[in-house]
């Protein structure tokens, strides 16, 4: 049975009282793993959507021989998303129930159990003269209560609505402190809960990304050529964690899973912003200790901890500059481990994408007025501010994003198509180097690495004069990879401006002798660069193994069915020597000696590359690889055995030929990056309509879930339908097209997981029988 991985990278808008729906999606993820993990494992499950998803990988192993493990393992969120982002990774990480969070979300997330204490209206009469605004707002027949509020949720809303209106006023009337000890007892709450396996295999790093706005701001240094540094606010922060290296059981400490999400979700005028402050008084009422405080003040926030000024900076809500972090989850591709093939996707949930549309519809119809109006005037100096305000919106747009992940798709492609025009050129040279007898032979560790720098050599010698121009462009992209690597162990926010750095590192090459990189003649790399490259030249390992397990892929689906066994074994072969020199890429693997050279590199940077080749060692990590490429490849069928000798010998070539055109971009991800969307205007099997027609929390200005428990089951059971419907969608788009099942079957799976979902939250949603009565009739109307 072949292996395949789908990754999910998910981005988690903000959306106020969306978190309640988006609690729902992100429910449904939790139980996609847990079905994946139930199917490797091999023990079904039959609760609810788990069930369904565990149908549907075992029909998909069974219909077209590939056994899909789904991994969530990048997650980034703001505001709500990133609450809801928070505890799906506890959750993977540790095995914990996200359960607990459900009926959290419905009693608690609440204006009654918001609102601060000094807040709260003291009586009826509290802003007496309040009353007749919210009066003339909710009371009147036919006024904004009726024609906006659903008639089972109106008198909860009015009586809630009026002490809102009634609380104090020019604060924020929600209360920080509550907010924190919410998210506390939510924790608390999570490890209370009988743990199950985790939902990432070992030695699969989970990161996760939060965003934050700080909202004084913080100087950062700009690297100019005149003058050569200026300084610039920076508002953004994003909050990081890893499970890199790290074994426990937790994503991090609670303290700072609350610091990220208390202060992501600060929304301006709802609730005050954090600081650290706030939350160390929340601990000292609960006497909870915060062991690793300094540390990551430090971490997060480096230019305040210097300033002596981290306690009292001012945090606000994460989606004010950065709703949609998608770049920070296209930064965590990089230095992942692959033992198998990998379908990556990019999920963001938007659960108000209708506003997108309204803001399109809104400006087409402003520049049409613009044209057709008699005079041809710019716009007035107030009508520019108040237009400014009122109509670009504060997020914002990911079409840069998702352009960033089409080109690098694009290279991914454009890459595969040349070497696949050049094999029959390179596997002449390899024959003729060799001859055919080689691939009769048995490869052994000896042979392989004797054969491997055979044909290194010729490839350069065949290069000629054009292997110069290769080998500055090989010598610039393994500095380039050292500046980056000491930036980041430095923990340096300018982690891609290395000017200073990129310059020292290139003296140092110089005063070692590096005048010529070729050989006389360019026939190959000096002596000189063929050392440093042996002893830095991570990239190009990794790029030849990645090259390998490409081409194994196409030998794979048009390999024998009996041979699959031994095959995979290969397979498996082949990404474990990847995670060899992958994990070699990670900062910490190198160790604490180097992260101490790497804050002096500017100084000591002969000091800092030795340190840098002793840790990575990739001389043994070489020998390593060679013994297990080479027992695998004795074992395989003589036609797959040639395959893979051809194209693990025919490498070099390969490189000279393709790293000037792309250097080397396209070869860090094994096929084209996906990006799919889940909101309400994308799952449809139940009902259309989209978001006008299922979520309640829109009212209000996305506030309205706040003030009905009615409102808030709706947002959740339409959250894990949608959810569940996009799931199987996503999962069902891995098979290749002509193995799908076709629409009645896909409905089918559909109908299944719906029913399943009403099955399991009928006994608690008791505000929305009527949906539910209503949703068993409309799934059973369903057609494809």
């Amino acid at each position: 049975m072949r292996q395949k991985e789908l990754r999910l990278a998910l981005i988690c808008y903000g959306g106020v009282s969306l978190a309640i729906y988006m609690h729902g999606i992100t429910k449904e993820v939790w139980k996609l793993a847990k079905a994946s993990r139930d199917f490797h494992d091999g023990t079904r499950d039959n609760s609810c959507s788990r069930a369904t998803y565990y149908d549907i990988l075992e029909w998909m192993a069974e219909e077209t021989g590939v056994k899909l493990r789904v991994l969530p393992d990048i997650i980034a969120g703001a505001s709500a998303g990133g609450i809801n982002g928070i505890f799906l990774s506890q959750a993977i990480i540790s095995g914990e129930s996200l359960e607990p969070l459900t009926e959290m979300w419905l009693e608690t997330a609440d204006v009654d159990t918001l609102l601060d204490p000094d807040a709260r209206p003291l009586s009826r009469f509290s802003k007496f003269w309040a009353e007749p605004i919210a009066w003339m707002a909710l009371g009147r027949k036919g006024g904004a209560l009726e024609q906006t509020v659903s008639k089972e949720a109106r008198e909860e809303v009015k009586m809630k609505l009026s002490r809102f209106v009634r609380a104090r006023w020019f604060a924020p009337p929600f209360g920080g402190k509550i907010f924190s000890g919410l998210i506390l007892d939510a924790l608390a709450t999570m490890k209370k809960t009988e743990r199950g396996p985790k939902l990432l295999p070992p030695g699969q790093p989970l990161d996760l990304y939060v965003t934050v706005t700080d909202f004084v701001g913080h100087p950062e240094k700009l690297q100019l050529h005149s003058p050569p540094e200026a300084l610039e606010m920076e508002h953004r922060i994003t909050i990081s964690f890893s499970t890199r290296k790290k074994y426990s059981d937790d994503i991090a400490d609670p303290a700072e899973l609350v610091f990220a999400g208390r202060a992501t979700a600060s929304f301006p005028g709802a609730f005050p912003p954090f600081t650290v402050t706030e939350l160390d008084r929340v601990l000292a009422e609960r006497d909870q200790a915060w062991p690793n405080r300094a540390n990551f003040l430090k971490r997060i926030l480096p230019n305040q901890t210097r300033a002596g000024t981290a306690d009292d900076t001012i945090l606000i809500d994460g989606s004010v500059l950065a709703n949609a972090p998608f770049a920070q989850a296209i930064e965590a591709l990089k230095n992942r481990p692959a033992k198998r093939e990998v379908d990556r996707r990019f999920v963001y949930i938007d659960p108000r994408p209708d506003l997108e549309v309204a803001k399109s519809d809104r400006a087409l119809q402003r520049l049409q007025a613009a044209q057709d109006a008699e005079d041809d005037k710019l716009p007035g100096f107030f009508s520019t501010i108040f237009g400014a305000i009122s109509n670009i919106p504060r997020e914002q747009p990911i079409r840069d994003n998702l352009d960033d992940i089409s080109r690098r798709s694009n290279r991914i492609i454009q890459m595969r198509q040349i070497t696949e025009n050049l094999r029959s050129e390179v596997e002449q040279n390899v024959e003729a180097i060799f001859g055919r007898t080689l691939f009769l032979d048995k490869p052994t560790a000896a042979r392989l690495a004797v054969w491997r720098r055979k044909s290194r050599d010729k490839a350069s010698k065949l290069a000629g004069f054009s292997y110069s121009a290769y080998g500055h462009l090989k010598l610039s992209t393994v500095l380039e990879d050292i500046a980056h690597t000491v930036k980041r162990a430095a923990a340096d926010a300018n982690v891609h401006n290395h000017q200073a750095l990129r310059g020292v590192l290139w003296d140092e090459l110089r005063r070692r002798g590096f005048q010529n990189i070729a050989k006389k003649g360019g026939a190959g790399p000096s002596k000189l660069a063929a050392d440093f490259f042996r002893e830095q030249d991570l990239g190009y390992r990794i790029r030849r193994l990645r090259f390998l397990a490409r081409r194994f892929a196409e030998d794979l689906d048009s390999a024998h069915p009996e041979e699959y066994a031994v095959i995979e074994q290969m397979h498996d072969v082949i990404y474990d020597c990847l995670s060899i020199y992958i994990e070699r890429e990670t900062i910490e693997y190198l160790g604490d000696d180097f992260v101490t050279l790497a804050e002096h590199a500017e100084s000591q940077p002969s000091a800092m590359l030795a340190s840098l080749a002793k840790a990575r060692d990739l001389s043994s990590a070489d020998a390593l690889v060679d013994k297990k490429l080479a027992d695998a490849m004795a074992s395989l069928p003589k036609a797959e055995k040639r395959s893979m000798l051809l194209a693990f010998l025919g490498f070099p070539f390969y490189d000279i030929a393709t790293l000037p055109l792309l250097q080397g971009e396209g070869l860090d991800e094994f096929d084209p990056i996906k990006v799919d969307r889940i909101s309400p205007e994308d799952a449809k099997s139940i009902r259309q309509g989209g978001v006008a027609s299922t979520l309640k929390g829109i009212e209000f200005n996305n506030f309205g879930a706040f003030f009905s428990r009615s409102y808030r089951e709706n947002d959740y059971l339409w959250g894990r339908l949608h959810g569940a419907e996009r799931m199987i969608d996503i999962l069902l788009s891995t098979v290749v097209e002509s193995k799908r099942p076709d629409e009645v079957k896909t409905l089918e799976f559909k109908k299944t997981i719906f029913r399943a979902i009403l099955d399991e939250e009928e006994g608690r949603l008791t505000r929305v029988a009527p949906l539910i009565t209503s949703l068993r009739k409309e799934i059973e109307r369903a057609t494809p």
